[in-house]
């Protein structure tokens, strides 16, 4: 079925084949990628848009001597496949298979663990100054989408290697997209660039005529780059690139093998850092991705025929879709509410927003940092910004949210969606860090919603606050809980009685809540009875509700699904030991090291925070108590 893939067993094997068999190869990586993302999930069209750029990589340079970064890693599948992996390639982001994203313990190929974006040149120009000071002789290649390149980390990095002047290779894989639509001065920039290829064309024919003048030709070429930036200042209005101290190439067109093959091979000669700008398709090869690339950037199974996904059995709606349906609703009456995203309107549901308030919604590009702090300045004006982010990218901003928002006690509400496990696109996405990152910060409100209608009122009873606030809520469906047409009050710092027991009480946030009542079930048939508390608030604790519990029971348990150090599980052991509270505590949570990939269910057993396994532990904790 795939008779020139099936010879790939290691890098050099593509330097073996001919321009038709590449061409043929590329077909052949299209259609057994887009197979397997169908079956397991997984990012399909930013791979498909980078076949040939991979090809091309690797019948010119030498890897691994030369070191090639991903930046995200969402791209890196024909990598992965060309590296050895392709016989395990069905194992895609499965418990125990190959990765999402390259990842230095899965290949010696990976030079560079990947999954958050903007990181690439960065770690690209410490690669290349580390060749220098061993004084190895080795190419080091960044790969950065056009998406990444809006994070201000990749101009740092810029900024730095241009000043520095090292040969390092950066390739610009410009699809015109992240996850959504680019944003932004730099997207329309590329945009200038892509439509202005009379500027290249020119200045080629320009170096072909002055080159071929007699005996003098060289000389007049290299004294007449005063006229090629001003014929480049005519043509485009500014060439960013080429003023940070790179050689500049581009755009030239990303599926096209030979071209690719010879600007690399013309790059490798080269003195100092140089960036190459290549346009690429996203999606190409597949129409539905080619047609819907956004849909297909990230994407669980679906029919290969059709492209529709294949469904989850649970009818209920995300816990994404409530939070954008009631702030929409929030923001009817109130018009100081604005909304903020880093380049996913789409993932964290505020594309609706968008387009029912265009003049309030500001989408700021792969930007957190950035994101944080534009929200202070709105807050510190009179508004009430949201932000919405994906857990694990909110660590970005974490000075942000101390200096900028915390320190000067500003009403900034930030929503946190993927929080916990978040499943097949894992250690790098799991977002289960935030409420020990949070909890330290002063003047910080913490909520956790049990379900999708506590998500709606804690989302009210955040935008009632004048100061900052935290939402953190999973990735996936709800509990099909009814929903309320109406708002109520949620009393700050208050926990929720849920079921009455007399041994012991569970005390539980977020996602584990409905675990512990499962919990609590398990236990009643072993003849342990078990009180079951909605502790809703992270900070500040229901420090009432735990003293009372804490004289009436023999064992208190608590229950989250985040990191076990500074978690919720730690607050309340702080609170008891300051205090001076003698009762016997058992806490379940992540423990302290990198989750792997996998379905939820598979991870949840993993950390050992299935109902069943902290019944038995719980169980036995009693039995050591008697």
């Amino acid at each position: 079925m795939y008779p020139l893939l099936g010879k790939i067993n290691e890098p050099d094997d593509v330097k073996k084949l001919s321009l038709f068999e590449l061409e043929a190869l590329a077909r052949e990586l299209r259609q057994f990628i887009t197979e397997t993302v169908a079956a397991n999930g997984g990012h399909l069209a930013p791979n498909l848009g980078t076949i040939e750029l991979t090809l091309a990589l690797y019948s010119v340079f030498q890897f691994p001597k030369d070191k090639l970064i991903w930046d995200v890693g969402h791209q890196a599948y024909a990598h992965k496949i060309l590296t050895g992996r392709r016989d395990r390639f069905a194992t895609l982001r499965l418990k125990g298979g190959i990765t999402g994203f390259p990842n230095r313990m899965e290949s010696a190929y990976d030079a560079f663990g990947v999954g958050h974006a903007s990181t690439s040149i960065s770690a690209a120009l410490g690669m290349a100054i580390a060749r220098d000071i061993a004084k190895r002789n080795n190419q080091i290649i960044a790969v950065i989408g056009d998406g990444a390149l809006t994070g201000g980390m990749a101009y740092e990095a810029l900024n730095n290697a241009g000043s520095l002047g090292t040969h390092l290779i950066v390739i610009l894989n410009d699809n015109e997209m992240s996850i959504d639509a680019n944003v932004g001065a730099m997207s329309e920039y590329l945009a200038r660039l892509r439509i202005a290829p009379q500027y290249n064309r020119i200045k080629k024919d320009m170096g072909n005529l002055l080159m071929s003048i007699p005996h003098i030709g060289d000389t007049v070429y290299r004294t007449a780059s005063h006229i090629k930036d001003g014929l480049r200042f005519a043509m485009i209005p500014g060439s960013i690139f080429e003023e940070m101290g790179f050689h500049y190439s581009g755009p030239i067109d990303g599926h096209n093998i030979p071209l690719l093959q010879d600007v690399f091979a013309n790059a490798k000669e080269m003195e100092g850092p140089v960036f190459i700008h290549i346009h690429t398709r996203k999606g190409k090869g597949y129409l539905p991705a080619e047609k819907e690339p956004e849909k297909f950037h990230g994407i669980g199974k679906f029919d290969l025929d059709t492209g529709k996904p294949i469904k989850s059995a649970s009818s209920a709606p995300s816990f994404t879709s409530i939070f954008s349906r009631t702030l929409i609703d929030l923001a009817e009456s109130r018009r100081d509410i604005v909304a903020i995203t880093a380049a996913m309107p789409t993932g964290t549901g505020l594309k609706d927003f968008g387009e029912r308030f265009p003049d309030r919604f500001f989408d700021v590009g792969i930007a957190e940092e950035h994101a944080v702090t534009m929200a202070a300045g709105m807050a510190a004006d009179g508004l009430h910004p949201v932000i919405a982010l994906y857990s694990t990218f909110a660590q970005r901003a974490f000075d942000q949210l101390i200096h900028d928002v915390c320190l000067q006690n500003l009403p900034v509400t930030l929503c946190l969606d993927r929080a916990g496990l978040v499943g097949q696109d894992g250690p790098t996405h799991h977002g289960v860090f935030d409420l020990s990152y949070l909890r330290q910060i002063p003047n910080m409100t913490i909520l956790v919603p049990k379900d999708e209608e506590e998500l709606r009122q804690m989302l009210s009873a955040a935008l009632k606050l004048n100061t900052p606030t935290a939402i953190r809520y999973p990735r996936g469906a709800g509990l099909g809980v009814a929903l309320t047409d109406s708002f109520h009050d949620v009393e700050i710092g208050k926990s929720e009685l849920l079921r009455k027991g007399k041994d012991i009480a569970l005390l539980a946030v977020g996602s584990m809540v409905d675990a512990a009542q499962k919990t609590a079930a398990i236990l009643e048939d072993q003849g342990i009875s078990a009180t079951v508390i909605n502790m809703r608030f992270v900070k500040p604790l229901d420090t009432d509700r735990i003293s009372s519990l804490a004289v009436q029971k023999k064992l208190l348990v608590t229950m989250e699904e985040n990191v076990f150090a500074g978690g919720f599980g730690s607050a309340v052991l702080e609170y008891l030991a300051d205090t001076n509270q003698n009762v016997s505590l058992l806490r379940f949570g992540i423990p302290d090291a990198f989750i792997e990939q996998g379905t939820h269910d598979e991870l949840l057993s993993l950390c050992g925070l299935q109902p069943v396994q902290m019944a038995e532990r719980i169980f036995h904790r009693l039995h050591e108590l008697i």
